[in-house]
């Protein structure tokens, strides 16, 4: 199938001004000034006169068949639907474990993310949780990044009082066996690392790089913005040549106080001049936002979301006065990069894929487009998960 895109005002999410953008079966084509084709059938044409056009969001860290349990089986949150990610402009989404890894299982969200393709985005997914040893679906972690073809990487949990608080020992063996079979099957083989709010921050990552040979840019470490002290040694991390993750939910905006708003800390590492294809933001959807007293004691539990993705977005560039270029590339060309998918995904050329965003002149999203296919046009979702009730 062919589709014309006309007259986008097209972002790469470098800034290229009025193009066309045809689109063969589920590639970009060609991207030109003025495209014109005669005599082909089964042409489909779009205008997209007025309209600001980006790549799909890249998400590296969504709660896919749900997490949470810290409040009883009742508070285990729900799976992900194709609508919701739809609606929030991703078109590229790593799923992973949380905090349950009992009543969750690496199996499981294998079958969710083939699902999630088969529906009409890109899954890929993550083995791994909280504990160590990590929960695997095959006989380890390198065979599940192997043999399991949509696995890119491994999820472990540290500084955080519901983990295994893994030692150094512990940490560097099982990233280097993520890093070795992500060699052997040509994949990122990255270690998605959620930091927890406890009180030694980076040192155990710091002593992973001091005592082995493994590189830093192996490590995602993910949620560095959920305090001050967290969030200025993730911005060394990032000197070091490191890359992290910023969680676009963790908000005080939202009520998670001593947090750092995503879109304030962009802003200041672009004046800063950090290296911004290191740092990187995700939505932790779909993932319990589990409230703890001064005592330890769970005091409250809400579900994370795909929206603040696109909100952090537009604060920056309303609020902080970014660039459409700058507020893209955290969202898309950077975490591309990181999880080793940038062949395909995070930005708009001839030969990746065809996952585009049309935004309104209030940067509101109306059109998705993933793979060449309309999943949303002008704001209607087109696209349901299959016992989505719509």
């Amino acid at each position: 199938m062919l589709t014309l895109i006309k007259n986008a005002n097209l972002y790469t999410p470098k800034p290229l001004g009025t193009r066309d953008i045809l689109i063969a079966n589920s590639k970009i084509a060609a991207i030109e000034a003025d495209l014109t084709l005669n005599g082909l059938p089964n042409l489909k044409v779009i205008d997209a006169k007025n309209r600001i056009v980006t790549p799909g969001l890249v998400d590296g860290h969504v709660h896919l068949i749900g997490g949470g349990g810290e409040g009883g089986f009742a508070s285990r949150t729900p799976e992900a639907n194709l609508s919701d990610l739809v609606k929030g402009g991703v078109t590229t989404v790593v799923g992973l474990l949380g905090t349950d890894c009992l009543t969750r299982h690496v199996g499981s969200l294998f079958a969710k993310t083939k699902a999630l393709n088969v529906e009409g985005i890109t899954a890929f997914m993550l083995t791994g949780g909280y504990p160590v040893p990590s929960p695997v679906a095959t006989v380890g972690i390198r065979e599940d990044i192997v043999f399991m073809d949509p696995v890119i990487g491994l999820k472990i949990a540290i500084n955080d009082h519901r983990s295994s608080h893994p030692s150094v020992h512990e940490l560097a063996r099982v990233s280097s066996e993520a890093r070795t079979a992500g060699l052997t099957a040509d994949k990122a083989g990255c270690i998605v690392v959620h930091m927890g709010g406890g009180k030694k921050n980076f040192d155990l990552l710091n002593a992973v790089l001091e005592e082995t040979d493994i590189p830093i840019r192996q490590f995602i470490p993910t949620h560095v913005n959920r305090h001050t002290a967290l969030y200025e040694q993730a911005l060394e991390w990032t000197k070091k040549g490191g890359f992290i993750d910023l969680t676009a939910g963790i908000n005080p905006e939202r009520g998670a106080r001593g947090s750092k708003k995503v879109s304030e800390a962009i802003a200041e590492c672009y004046r800063d001049e950090y290296d911004m294809s290191r740092i990187c933001i995700s939505s932790d959807a779909n993932g319990s936002v589990p409230v703890f007293d001064e005592n330890g004691v769970l005091s409250g539990i809400g579900v994370a979301g795909f929206d603040p993705l696109m909100q952090e977005f537009r604060d920056m560039v309303q609020r902080e006065k970014l660039s459409l270029e700058d507020a893209l590339v955290p969202l898309t060309s950077s975490p591309a990069q990181s999880l080793g998918l940038s062949k395909k995904k995070g930005s708009l050329d001839v030969g990746k894929d065809a996952d585009l965003l049309f935004l309104d002149q209030e940067l509101m999203l109306s059109t998705v487009i993933a793979q060449g296919e309309t999943l949303m046009d002008d704001g209607e979702v087109k696209a349901w998960g299959t016992f989505e009730k719509h």
